[in-house]
């Protein structure tokens, strides 16, 4: 199943706001597997096994060439059935040849304003990093509701709770060290989703976390 078309919506400053894409895309199944650092026929394999426990969106990093033969392997495979991302976008240009092999979103570990403006202009949801109530903020300012907490098991699940008493609208998706153990904490604390790495499908774990946070979102 897909979700909406990644394109942007504006605010009246206009701004991007990309939070109805990321909600959509984590609805039902509240999680979203990262794919970083393998082969292209591994990184099919690992998004097969996500798409097979109901994750919709799938996340693969660009910070190298392989990254991006990877993130094209991905895209052929899913054929138009799932929505594929790409991670560590950086820069606008990791972002625009990220684009060039078919991601339909982009996400990153912080908060670059030049890459959040040109993610805009591109019309391609983005999710920036957060780790402090600074960051938060700007994001906002820039138009950005839905952020990154990374890396979410140094900040905490309790600091996803706290978050939400200055910044009430901010969506919160908590990526970084997430397990079956702590999936649900996160859950309860008000993360709209979960950033999950690999190394959860390759190990077995991931219906086991998809199932804590379905229970707990």
């Amino acid at each position: 199943m897909t979700v909406p078309p990644a394109t942007a919506t504006t605010d009246r400053s206009g701004a991007p706001d990309w939070a109805d894409f990321f909600a959509s895309g984590l609805a039902g199944s509240p999680v979203m597997v990262i794919i970083r650092g393998v082969s292209p026929d591994e990184a099919v394999a690992n998004a097969e096994k996500a798409w097979a426990a109901g994750v919709r969106l799938v996340e693969v990093t660009v910070e190298s060439e392989n990254g991006l033969h990877a993130l094209e392997a991905v895209v052929r495979a899913a054929a138009g059935r799932h929505t594929v991302g790409a991670g560590t976008v950086t820069t606008p240009q990791r972002l625009e040849s990220a684009v060039a092999a078919g991601a339909r979103f982009g996400v990153a570990p912080d908060l670059n304003t030049e890459t959040v403006h040109a993610a805009g202009q591109a019309g391609v949801p983005f999710l920036p990093g957060v780790a402090t109530p600074t960051e938060a903020g700007q994001a906002l300012q820039l138009g950005v509701a839905t952020v990154k907490a990374f890396p979410a098991s140094s900040l905490g699940a309790p600091w996803v709770s706290a978050l939400s008493g200055p910044y009430p609208e901010l969506r919160v998706v908590a990526t970084g060290g997430i397990d079956a153990a702590n999936a649900g904490s996160f859950m309860k604390a008000g993360s709209l989703g979960l950033g999950v790495g690999q190394s959860a499908t390759a190990g077995g774990h991931l219906d086991e976390i998809v199932r804590a946070a379905e229970r707990n979102a």
